[in-house]
């Protein structure tokens, strides 16, 4: 059987609703939904804009710490709070995905803050 080991990126949320970052099982990268939260400001941009970049940008800094570069998505679902998001965020993760187009989803829910305007979650596969 394949080892499992586990990312955290230090979230308070990991250890209270008890889930990792990122999950890898053998060639595969299982990104939990990360929003856009700026760990180094500690606080939530207002733009969706900035909240897909911080998502990206702590996504990609999981995916490292498991093995994987950004190179390795092969799906991603995103998740926004109002349709009309929709361009800002397909801008941002347009640049970052634009060589690696991944499949892809987006749907639109509520989050659980209100501040919360984009929910990323990512699967890699390195092989």
């Amino acid at each position: 059987m394949t080892p499992r080991s586990l990312v955290s990126t230090g979230s308070p949320f990991e250890k209270e609703a008890g889930y990792s970052r990122a999950v890898v099982q053998g060639d595969w990268c299982f990104v939990a939904g990360t929003t856009g939260y700026d760990y180094a400001a500690m606080a939530m941009p207002e733009s969706v804009s900035e909240q897909t970049e911080n998502a990206l940008r702590t996504i990609e800094k999981a995916l490292h710490e498991g093995g994987f570069t950004i190179a390795d998505v092969v799906r991603a679902t995103y998740i926004i709070t109002d349709p009309a998001f929709m361009p800002e965020v397909f801008a941002v993760t347009g640049r970052w995905f634009a060589d690696i187009r991944p499949a892809a989803t987006m749907l639109v829910a509520g989050l659980v803050r209100p501040e919360m305007k984009v929910e990323i979650e990512i699967t890699a596969y390195r092989g």
